[in-house]
């Protein structure tokens, strides 16, 4: 089978979690002609993400890169559902919940519980290994890390993360449907962190440790790497935009799996998780923007 069949071959992608990572994962599919099932635990997050992609495409048609009538099909093309149940004609499912082991291992479980043997179950991890991921349930082979990176409908980006038993059918096939996607999919060890937020976590981590320090302001760190290095974003921006408590955990999983003390999550870090303060998704982070 060529790799363009393998692509034709998939018409409906699961995605379960409808935060930020999955409705943006969902609204892709949906915009690159995929039907999607989008599955979440209550009818609240589902309708928060939902109501998240909705707003996206109402942008787009405001700025006149797409017509309503596109839009309402895109829509169209996107069931949201509290049931897994819902998940079984699907031939891709991309797991988007929370960067916890215990739940991502407790949500992969429900998935292959409810889709056939053959099905792709990707994982949208980013610092978990696919490997244990897929040794918690049968048919290891078709398991694959699929890792995007937010705003999902802009950064181009999606790291393809192989575990030891993860069979080259379904390393292609994933390739060719992130390739449908509009994406650019890179393969990448099966690694804590794979190669990006390896390198991007803790630079965000020692952004954090210095600002604690009060070697300069929240503001001057995101100016001199954004004219120093080019970053389209500080670090302690970017932190706000990825949330601060998937940044500590991401940290904290770096942390455990290399037990290096350049892994250790900065103090400051950890108290304003603690305190709530998330980044842009609670109002408050580095920056306030609760006055929008």
């Amino acid at each position: 089978m060529t790799r363009n069949e393998e692509q034709e071959s998939v018409a409906t992608i699961g995605v379960v979690g409808a935060g930020t990572m999955g409705s943006g994962i969902a609204e892709v599919a949906a915009q690159s002609g995929f039907n999607v099932v989008l599955v979440d635990m209550t009818d609240e997050f589902l309708d928060r993400g939902l109501a998240r992609i909705t707003a996206d495409l109402d942008r787009l048609v405001e700025k006149e890169r797409l017509s309503s009538d596109n839009r309402d099909e895109i829509l169209s093309r996107i069931e949201g559902t509290t049931s897994m149940d819902r998940l079984e004609g699907c031939e891709l499912v991309v797991e988007a919940v929370t960067e916890d082991r215990e739940t991502k291992i407790d949500v992969f479980r429900r998935i292959a519980d409810s889709v056939t043997d053959d099905t792709i179950i990707a994982s949208n991890t980013s610092s978990l290994s696919i490997t244990e991921l897929a040794n918690c349930i049968g048919h290891p082979e078709r398991v694959i890390g699929m890792h995007f990176f937010n705003p999902v409908p802009r950064l181009k980006l999606v790291e393809i993360g192989s575990g030891r038993m993860t069979s080259d059918e379904t390393v292609a096939t994933t390739i060719a449907i992130a390739m449908q996607m509009g994406k650019t999919p890179v393969e990448v060890g099966d690694a804590p962190g794979f190669v990006a937020n390896r390198l991007l976590i803790p630079m965000i981590n020692e952004a954090v440790f210095a600002l604690n320090e009060g070697v300069a302001t929240a503001e001057d760190i995101d100016q001199i790497m954004k004219l120093g290095a080019s970053h389209p974003m500080g670090p302690l921006e970017l932190a706000d935009l990825i949330g601060l408590d998937v940044v500590l955990s991401i940290m904290e999983a770096l942390h455990h799996a290399f037990g290096d003390d350049k892994y250790r999550p900065a103090p400051l870090l950890r108290q304003m998780v603690s305190g709530g303060q998330l980044g842009r998704k609670s109002g408050q982070g580095f920056y306030d923007y609760q006055q929008g």
